[in-house]
């Protein structure tokens, strides 16, 4: 279903992304023969300054590498290059989301010294959690660029009066515009949003607002039974009273 969309250039980045990080882990954590921490970074630093590099920085190469391998050959054999502009789209965008992961990479530091003063720091680089790298990514997906899908010498926009402007190695990428998710489609796999359960407090995308397309929402009352407050009683068994709640529900229209 939908095809060089601006959701599949965000699934294609962050599937890109989570290998990189994935890996990267691993080789940390030395479960992974090929690879360990960043041996470049041990003898630098700088003493004057009072801190040098030292701990297991994340060493993102090999997990970049592995990303390409992985993920990059089935594009670029379609033709022996990069073939159709959907097969140079999709690689430009698992690029986009390995970048992501290297330009979050962070320093972090242990402070050593007399009495817990910090005369002394040991820094090391480690990658951002993957909720950081993936909040980027959404915001790169909420600003992607369309992109002719006739490749000539190289990527570029649809809008004539818009292809002087560069397109950035962290730029998502799209052919093909989205489709209306909320209406169902059966064609195209869509399911829509009717008789979806949503949140009416939330503003997220959860929200009965946001996930409703404007349709408005059903409520009706939910009665749950279960056990509460259980007690062990010696010996041996546990005592619990049967417990009814009443809970609204909210779907959309």
């Amino acid at each position: 279903c939908c095809v060089g969309t601006k959701e599949t250039a965000f699934i294609s980045a962050v599937t890109a992304a989570g290998l990189v990080h994935s890996v990267t882990r691993s080789c940390s954590a030395g479960n992974v023969t090929e690879c360990s921490c960043d041996v470049t970074l041990r003898h630098g630093g700088s003493a004057s300054e009072g801190w040098h590099w030292g701990g297991c920085s994340d060493d993102i190469h090999y997990g970049m590498s592995f990303s390409r391998k992985f993920l990059d050959v089935p594009f670029k054999n379609i033709t022996g290059k990069s073939g159709s502009g959907l097969a140079a789209m999709n690689l430009h965008n698992n690029e986009a989301g390995r970048q992501a992961v290297a330009k979050l990479m962070s320093v972090d530091c242990r402070c050593h010294g007399v009495s817990g003063s910090c005369a002394v720091k040991t820094c090391w680089k480690t990658m951002s959690s993957f909720e950081k790298i993936g909040r980027f990514l959404k915001d790169k997906y909420e600003n992607s660029i369309q992109i002719s899908d006739r490749l000539k010498k190289k990527l570029r926009r649809k809008e004539k009066s818009q292809r002087k402007i560069p397109i950035g190695k962290e730029d998502l990428l799209y052919v093909n515009k989205s489709p209306n998710y909320c209406v169902e489609d059966q064609k195209l796999g869509i399911p829509g949003t009717q008789g979806r359960e949503c949140n009416r407090t939330s503003q997220g995308p959860d929200g009965c607002n946001l996930l409703c397309c404007g349709r408005g929402y059903n409520t009706h009352v939910v009665r749950h039974v279960g056990r509460c407050e259980c007690k062990f009683v010696w010996c041996c068994y546990v005592r619990c009273r049967r417990c009814e709640t009443m809970t609204d529900v909210h779907t959309c229209k």
